[in-house]
């Protein structure tokens, strides 16, 4: 049987960062601020728990294992062992040691970009599939549209009187879409934390 204490923590931890939101000249916002700071450190040392778990429970049983292929766990722990030596070396704020990390970070974000393009094409593929409806055919036109606008086909077109205009007017089509997924994610996010305030959803229970 799980303990209501720890819910009853949760609550009244939540309320305390949230009063301390609403009324930031009482004493309870100095209540909030140090276990703010707690939260942060408790975070680093999760991610420094978790990278370690990632390096040495992972990739390092997958090199000792025979059975495997063991290239791509070799070059992620001598890219760990590289950024953390030179870290330690010549410190988080030497230039060397920034280049260093965006060598090695910057080729892991293009590659995820890559991924996720390749993803998004093949769910707009699986999408026009399934969707043999007036939805699907929208959806295939603004794609069209869209990436012919941003291709630069139409900046040879750009003296043109009414072209210039309309591509203004339909370049901030995007930004709607974009904003409506922002306070998706907000509300997303601020449902989801009042379910765990009020006890609804426990992730902290194990």
């Amino acid at each position: 049987m799980r303990s209501p204490l720890v819910p009853l923590f949760g609550f009244l931890v939540g309320t305390v960062i949230l009063a301390g939101y609403f009324f930031p000249g009482s004493g309870i916002a100095a209540i909030r601020t140090p276990m703010l700071d707690w939260a942060v450190i408790l975070s680093g040392v999760a991610g420094l728990i978790a990278i370690i778990h990632l390096i040495f429970g992972v990739h390092w049983r997958r090199l000792r294992d025979p059975e495997r292929n063991h290239l791509f766990s070799f070059l992620i722990i001598i890219s760990f062992l590289l950024t953390l030596a030179a870290g330690i070396f010549f410190g988080p704020t030497n230039t060397v040691y920034q280049k260093v990390v965006t060598e090695i970070q910057m080729p892991i974000e293009a590659s995820l970009m890559a991924v996720l393009a390749i993803t998004l094409a093949y769910s707009s593929l699986r999408l026009l599939q399934r969707q043999h409806n007036w939805m699907g055919f929208v959806f295939f036109v603004s794609v069209v549209v869209f990436l012919l606008i941003n291709s630069g086909v139409f900046f040879y077109f750009a003296n043109v009187p009414f072209i210039q205009p309309l591509l203004s007017g339909v370049s901030q089509v995007p930004i709607a879409g974009a904003r409506g997924i922002l306070i998706g994610v907000a509300l997303g996010s601020l449902v989801t934390g009042i379910r765990i305030w009020i006890g609804s959803d426990r992730p902290y229970n194990g």
